[in-house]
């Protein structure tokens, strides 16, 4: 498989889990103005906005950083009850065969990151092996947002204050806590630097702990974003949040931060449910943020 894009000189691949009509734009936005949505729709239309849906995509990126292979984000998983959002419950799909597509398999993963800890970003962290989930991933270290770790723990004392924790029902049970009983699992921090050049950062409000991965090569930067970014509508309304985000105020703050710094830096952004090119660039003129190539 060829690579979807480099970062200077470190090839990424896109692996697809799963594309479809997922919600009502209505329905995923918190702050959604008809309007102002309708104005850029067509903009939108096939790739990000079909017959009244939001089309997403769930996605894994796989960055060779010279030899080191990162995998960001591991999508929903299959044979994976998931009462809460039935979309991506009891899912059958090819995932590892379209990774074993890149020249590389399971075995040869040696860091897998999470943005977050939500259903959508850890379903492969584990496989049904008989009755027991096991790390998906046997070589490899597992990177953890330390405060998502925390909070989404359901023995811990914040999880029935957040609001994701119907959606994400059992999810901490069989795609992190197999990963953290195998010992595999590393806490990041702000600043948590895998190598050279790659960097986790803070970027909260969808989750508390939520991470944003920053991979530099020379003068070549991408911003993984994970959920960030839901939709190419806040790119230019950065002050709407998904209903998804635990706190809103601190989501758009977030967002704001991080276009400006894409903006400033010419870093490509990589969101974990974008259509289209998968990735943008953005531009910041005339008080606003404008993505620069859709299709």
């Amino acid at each position: 498989m060829t690579p979807s894009f480099y970062i200077g000189r470190y090839p990424v691949w896109r692996i697809q889990e799963w594309e479809g009509q997922f919600a009502a734009p209505e329905d995923l936005f918190a702050e959604y103005d008809a309007a102002a949505f309708e104005d850029k729709a067509e903009d939108f239309t096939p790739a990000y906005y079909r017959e009244g849906f939001i089309y997403a995509f769930l996605q894994s990126w796989l960055i060779d950083v010279g030899g080191l292979r990162i995998l960001l984000d591991t999508g929903a998983g299959n044979d994976k009850d998931r009462p809460g959002i039935p979309v991506f419950g009891n899912l059958s799909t090819d995932f590892l065969a379209k990774l074993a597509n890149t020249g590389f398999g399971v075995d040869d993963i040696d860091v897998v990151v999470n943005t977050h800890l939500h259903i959508d970003h850890v379903g492969w962290n584990t496989a049904l092996n008989n009755t027991r989930w096991e790390p998906t991933f046997p070589k490899a270290r597992y990177i953890f947002p330390r405060i998502d770790r925390q909070v989404w723990d359901p023995s811990g004392s914040q999880y029935q204050h957040m609001l994701g924790k119907d959606v994400n029902a059992q999810v901490f049970e069989d795609s992190v806590q197999p990963v953290l009983d195998a010992g595999l699992a590393e806490l990041a921090d702000d600043g948590y630097e895998i190598t050279a050049g790659i960097t986790l950062r803070d970027a909260p409000g969808h989750t508390p702990g939520h991470m944003l991965l920053e991979v530099r090569d020379g003068e070549d930067l991408a911003f993984f974003t994970g959920d960030i970014l839901h939709h190419p509508m806040q790119v230019f309304r950065p002050d709407w949040n998904s209903v998804y985000c635990e706190d809103r105020e601190t989501a758009a703050r977030t967002r704001t931060m991080i276009l400006k710094r894409a903006a400033r830096e010419k870093a490509r952004v990589v969101p974990a449910h974008f259509g289209g090119t998968h990735s943008v660039f953005v531009e910041e003129r005339d008080g606003g943020f404008y993505p620069l190539g859709l299709s």
